[in-house]
């Protein structure tokens, strides 16, 4: 495989940073309708007719005006989306962690779609696959050459189909087929483990609609295995985001009540709110606070907070929300920068608008649009320094993004040379090794885990190895005196 395919491999598992927007979610698009601008309207339809009776070739009248609506949502913003029956489908699966497929976290590795994790239960889990295994083939499809979502689509399908897979494990040095029938799948958005006597790992890879009963869940598992726990790591790395009463919720799980977790401004009166770490700022109406069962030593307990470039948006109302409020240290790299919050509106019941309607802010007030939150402690991805994290897009990167409010934009064209530098070093390394000496980051919480070693050495009172090299992005001033 090429160094560019391999590269862009080992990205691919925070490749999805960002692309989740902290949702609010509202049944019915709001009533009334603004004044029409007639002569751009008959412009428009002007266009229409055009191309329905001179272009080369017929074209659907259904997909014109869906394109249509495309184009006019995507030029406001890289948030803001409009959702046909079909992305509206993927979306939903997102948002609520359910698909129909074999039950697998994966990544990349040598070009192959490597098992990150069965998911515990999942016919990928029943089958027996483990950590570590390759698929190569996909029923009759070779994955090399695949992209990551290719890969994807392939392994999802319909319930009670049956994909075969070709696995080749490393640690027995043989390949072998297995036979999995697709069913839907939970994701699990939250994993927990006590990585050290008295030392807990939390990792919250997405705000899902389960998340919050699932963190209640593992939270309340961790303390009747070790009720004196001495310190816990909130792993918020690669999070991209999810919904905002999740945010709030996780936040309010180690806050005082009284704290302010998070604000929003925007157009619209119901965009302009404060949450606070209190039941009916987090509670879907009619439910019970899911957080009632908690022990209340969680509110006490040292904390850190890891993150990175790829976490965003929700992920980082949380990191916002206990760094403001000094309850937690928020170690790691300055993460991804998306202050905005989106409004999901039906048009239809197969289609809907995705639509920025607010900025948030930290509870000191501060926006984090296209800034990110910056870590109290800077730290490197590993032991030999960050050699991925000029890669990663950040907010300020993305095409149209909202300025920030509070500063000038930041310029681009020193973090694009930093980044193309990075590719090219890569790259050329891969090639020149073989790629038999340049490994992809370690597996978050696993031993070799470099950032979650420095956090524990954090909360024991140990020397940390801080980042020599990392500095804060800050906004630059483009004007001139």
């Amino acid at each position: 495989m090429g160094a560019k395919l391999k590269v862009a491999g080992w990205l691919a598992v925070g490749a999805v940073a960002g692309a989740l927007a902290t949702m609010q979610l509202q049944a019915t698009a709001r009533n009334g309708v603004a004044q029409l601008p007639l002569e751009e309207l008959q412009q428009m339809a002007a266009v229409f007719g055009m191309i329905k009776t001179d272009y080369v070739e017929p074209v659907d009248e259904k997909k014109l005006i869906s394109d249509a609506i495309s184009g006019m949502v995507a030029g406001l913003d890289p948030h803001s989306q409009y959702f046909d029956k079909k992305s509206f489908k993927e979306f939903r699966e997102a948002t609520t962690g359910r698909f129909v497929g074999i039950g697998i976290e994966m990544g990349m590795e040598d070009g192959f779609v490597k098992v990150v994790s069965p998911i515990e239960g999942s016919p990928a889990f029943r089958a027996g696959m483990k950590s570590g295994d390759l698929i190569t083939k996909i029923d009759d499809t070779l994955v090399k050459g695949l992209t990551v979502d290719q890969a994807v689509k392939r392994m999802r399908g319909e319930p009670n189909t049956k994909v075969l897979l070709t696995v080749f494990r490393k640690s027995e040095n043989r390949t072998f087929p297995v036979a999995i029938v697709r069913e839907e799948i939970r994701l699990q958005s939250v994993r927990t483990k006590e990585v050290e006597p008295g030392y807990a790992w939390v990792r919250v890879s997405q705000f899902q609609d389960r998340t919050v009963d699932d963190f209640v869940r593992k939270v309340d598992d961790l303390y009747k295995q070790d009720p004196n726990i001495k310190g816990i790591v909130l792993d918020l790395r690669n999070d991209p985001g999810g919904l905002l009463e999740g945010a709030v919720a996780i936040s309010a799980a180690f806050l005082p009540s009284d704290s302010t977790v998070v604000s929003t401004n925007g157009q619209v009166p119901e965009s302009k709110a404060v949450f606070k770490a209190q039941p009916q700022d987090y509670v879907r109406r009619g439910g019970a606070d899911p957080l009632r069962t908690l022990p209340e030593a969680l509110k006490k307990v040292p904390l850190i907070v890891l993150v990175n470039e790829g976490s965003a948006s929700a992920s980082e109302i949380v990191a916002g929300a206990l760094q403001d409020n000094k309850r937690a240290t928020v170690m790691g790299a300055q993460t991804f920068g998306k202050g905005s919050v989106q409004t999901v509106r039906m048009l239809s019941p197969d289609t809907a608008l995705k639509i920025t309607t607010a900025r948030y802010y930290t509870p000191s007030g501060a926006s984090i649009q296209a800034r990110g939150i910056v870590p109290d402690v800077m730290l490197d991805e590993t032991a030999d320094g960050n050699l991925f994290a000029a890669l990663r897009v950040r907010e300020a990167d993305l095409e149209k993004h909202l300025q920030n409010s509070q500063s000038p934009d930041p310029k681009d064209d020193a973090r694009e040379k930093a980044r193309e530098e990075a590719r090219k070093k890569l790259e050329e390394e891969t090639a020149n090794k073989n790629g038999t000496t340049l490994k992809p980051p370690p597996e978050f919480g696993s031993p070799e885990d470099f950032q979650l070693a420095q956090a524990l050495n954090q909360l024991k009172g140990k020397t940390v190895l801080v980042s020599k090299t990392a500095v804060e992005r800050k906004a630059e001033d483009n004007t001139t005196n």
